[in-house]
């Protein structure tokens, strides 16, 4: 009985994060709408320097990453189809490359870098091993059958 309430409880909590991240992605591609619109309309028309840019490129990635994460809430926790560390790798995998993207490297030092190489090298083999892994685990649950 209480478990069944914790469930519903669950479900309940989840959809509402679902619909407040829906939202926050609205209002999130509307401000990099507006900030794209603010920026080819200043002079110089239709120019955007490197700082811009990279603006506009941390806020997509940044829709990008909450698209990911909508879709991940959906997969994950209403239809029980994906394993939960294969979504958390990805999205981490999709964060990282987002700051490597929007990196400036003249305002970064050394250790920093290496940390982040560290990071996705880290990502990349665990993505790795989970996706040959998978293969294996489906092959053996039709071996039984």
């Amino acid at each position: 009985m209480l478990f069944d309430i914790l469930k519903k409880y669950e479900k309940f909590m989840i959809q509402a994060l679902m619909v407040m991240m829906a939202i926050v992605l609205g209002l999130a591609t509307l401000d990099l709408g507006w900030l794209i619109i603010k920026d080819i309309i200043h002079p110089p028309y239709f120019l955007l320097d490197v700082n811009q840019l990279l603006e506009i490129f941390g806020l997509f990635m940044l829709v990008v990453i909450g698209i990911e994460l909508l879709e991940t809430i959906m997969k994950t926790y209403i239809t029980q189809g994906q394993p939960h560390y294969e979504v958390v790798l990805s999205v981490a995998i999709i964060a990282i490359a987002r700051k490597v993207i929007i990196l400036d490297l003249k305002e970064v030092d050394s250790l920093s870098l290496i940390g982040i190489a560290s990071i996705i090298v880290a990502l990349t083999v665990g993505y790795f091993l989970m996706k040959r892994s998978a293969p294996h685990d489906k092959v053996e649950g039709t071996t039984e059958n």
